[in-house]
């Protein structure tokens, strides 16, 4: 756990409280403007997927462990709302798409509990590799949307894509799926993750549109990598898109291709070291994106170039874009 983290979890400081635990509004494809809510410590899942925006995974386990006080956290929420209300300031969600998988967090059913007295809808996206587990299906059944990641229907597949921690198995993740389908009362999306050469290949897509029509979800995403991923791979093309595309919409209703850019529409705290730092620890941005970020501030180029030299944002490339991440613990 970083200082940064090791600070919140002590409740120390409004200004670290709430730049840790809490990042944007950000601009979000498949849910407007969302706030993100950063509930796991960088970078625990327990998966460590080959296209991760974040990195490989420096910590893979399926433990789930309280890892922060969850009215602290819930705090941190409410003041950025207040921030915002202020300001008037749209939103769409409170989303827990954190340096993590949000599932390991054994407090996520307490925390969306808290969150719902503010009114605001609350989203989970989650790799659904617990999903088997009946005590977190009824956690995440308190939320209003959630996504759940489906790359493949093959073991091996899965194994090259995901790279699951030990001990995790394919068909028992798609059995809790299923189950969790059949009773959440919410929005039920999913997410496909293309790359090429991995599970690009029809009859993979084929087999994994077969199983998502099972779960009648009110949306199914298709996507290929648009930032820097963990390894070096590739993005399909917008042939392979196309086809998939159309396999997936002959079974599901309704299907979107996410493979344009989000756009720029950032949020800041009046604070520019802290908004980039909170905001690309899960969200990398591109150089355009910084750029606006900083006018909205009157704030100089310089502060980057002085994150950069602290060793606390990476510039990386990626097509024909620079993006900025921070850089988390234990990564080089």
């Amino acid at each position: 756990m970083d200082a940064d983290r090791e600070n919140n979890a002590a409740g120390n400081g409004d200004k670290i409280l709430n730049y840790s635990f809490v990042y944007g509004p950000v601009p979000s494809r498949r849910l407007g403007r969302s706030l993100g809510i950063n509930n796991i410590p960088p970078k625990i899942c327990s998966y460590s997927c080959v296209y991760c925006q974040l990195g490989k995974t420096k910590n893979i386990q399926t433990e789930r462990r309280k890892y922060y006080n969850p009215e602290e956290l819930v705090a941190a929420v409410k003041k950025r709302l207040g921030e915002l209300k202020k300001r008037g300031e749209p939103l769409d969600y409170l989303a827990f798409v954190p340096d993590g998988e949000p599932t390991l967090d054994a407090n996520l059913g307490i925390e969306i509990d808290l969150l719902k007295t503010t009114g605001v809808k609350i989203a989970v996206i989650t790799n659904a590799s617990l999903l088997r587990r009946k005590e977190l299906q009824d956690e995440l059944k308190k939320a209003d949307w959630v996504s759940l990641k489906v790359d493949a229907f093959t073991p091996e597949v899965w194994q090259n894509i995901n790279r699951p921690c030990k001990g995790l198995e394919l068909d028992a993740i798609l059995d809790g799926i299923l189950e969790f389908s059949q009773s959440f009362e919410g929005e039920l999306t999913t997410e496909t993750m293309l790359v090429k050469g991995i599970n690009d290949d029809m009859e993979e897509v084929d087999k994994i549109s077969s199983f998502i029509s099972e779960l009648t979800p009110s949306i199914s995403y298709l996507s290929t990598p648009t930032r820097p991923p963990a390894q070096k791979i590739e993005a399909v093309n917008q042939e392979t898109i196309d086809s998939a595309y159309t396999n997936f919409r002959n079974k599901i209703n309704s299907v979107e291709c996410l493979t344009g850019y989000e756009g720029n529409t950032f949020s800041s705290t009046g604070i520019a070291s802290e908004d980039l730092l909170s905001i690309t620890a899960v969200h990398p941005m591109r150089e355009d994106a910084v750029l606006e970020l900083l006018g909205q501030l009157n704030a100089e180029w310089a502060i980057v170039e002085k994150l950069i030299g602290e060793g606390k944002l990476i510039e990386r490339e990626y097509g024909d874009k620079k993006f900025y991440s921070r850089k988390l613990p234990g990564t080089s």
